[in-house]
């Protein structure tokens, strides 16, 4: 195969991939070593939805990766509420997982209560096109 071939698949490959969305964003708890991280991954360009992880993580004690609900490469919006001592609630349109940072466990919340159950602490959403965390105190001041 001569070099140009292979030039026009390199460059082939790289538009293809150039429409995937491969992202990641921090909820740092207590600095780096202690956050609880979104994954969004989306495997085909053509396709609308996108793979998700929440990393829950306490470094060095424990860290692991848990799949949630698929969401869509149109809008992110996953609200972080505080529910109790090491304990975040998720909120991702209606479904809720709750994470625990003292053994980085992480499950969904069947029966979740009508109202969050403490603070919201932020939200996972794009900011001029990439995925962030938000606070709430800046997420409250960029609201009309």
């Amino acid at each position: 195969m001569s070099c140009r071939p292979k030039l026009s698949l390199v460059a082939l490959a790289a538009l293809l991939l150039a429409g995937c969305e491969n992202s990641a964003a921090p909820f740092m708890i207590d600095g780096a070593q202690h956050a609880i991280s979104l994954i969004r991954e989306q495997r085909y360009f053509w396709s609308g939805e996108v793979e998700q992880s929440l990393v829950v993580s306490r470094l060095p004690k424990c860290q692991r990766r848990y799949p949630i609900a698929p969401g869509t490469t149109d809008a992110i919006q996953i609200d972080v509420f505080e529910a109790g001592s090491l304990l975040w609630a998720f909120r991702q349109g209606g479904t809720w997982y709750l994470a625990g940072t003292e053994k980085c466990l992480l499950q969904e919340w069947t029966d979740a209560p009508a109202t969050p159950p403490g603070r919201e602490v932020g939200s996972f959403t794009r900011v001029d096109g990439v995925l962030a965390f938000v606070p709430a105190r800046e997420a409250g001041a960029a609201k009309p």
